[in-house]
């Protein structure tokens, strides 16, 4: 796939996040900040049974050695820890961290002017690592993006679509 210019400022633009804490957010700070001995975590997020702590990258690693006592304490909802990325496509590749994404290619509709990042897969399992049961966690990763980050040129909202890359 050629890359424009175009396509670069949109992958390369600069993120923030809509922080807003409910009582529940605010506990599951407070969970992060115990369990890990005193690292803060950046961001939560709380989507549907998903609930992901954003963490600077310097803390990324030893954060992530807490992440399996975490999930048995809190065992009806999926926790993931996530880098805190201020750039598009290094926040793509974290969001997605245990699959091989081959091609990443940008798509805008006419019509409705929304833009669609499309990931490209190898094959159907990492596809479906990707999606998630019943495409639960692609819906949430979406969610994400319409609701809780902001683009620094204030554009559209973006969707992600994963696709298998057929031989």
């Amino acid at each position: 796939m050629v890359y424009t210019i175009a396509d670069d400022l949109i992958f390369y633009q600069f993120l923030s996040f809509v922080k807003k804490y409910t009582n529940t957010d605010l506990k599951l700070f407070n969970f992060f900040y115990e369990k890990t001995n005193g690292i803060y975590p950046e961001f939560i997020v709380s989507i549907e049974h998903f609930i992901f702590f954003f963490v600077k990258n310097e803390n990324y690693f030893l954060s992530k050695t807490y992440l399996n006592s975490m999930r048995r304490q809190i065992a009806n909802r999926k926790i993931l820890i996530i880098r805190s990325e201020p750039v598009l496509i290094n926040l793509i590749f974290n969001l997605f961290p245990d699959v091989y994404i081959h091609d990443i290619v940008l798509e805008e509709d006419d019509f409705s002017g929304l833009r669609e990042i499309s990931l490209h897969f190898l094959s159907f399992r990492e596809r479906s690592i990707a999606i998630g049961r019943k495409a639960e966690y692609i819906r949430c990763v979406n969610k994400l993006f319409k609701e809780y980050i902001i683009f620094e040129n204030k554009s559209k909202p973006i969707e992600i679509i994963c696709k298998n890359i057929s031989k």
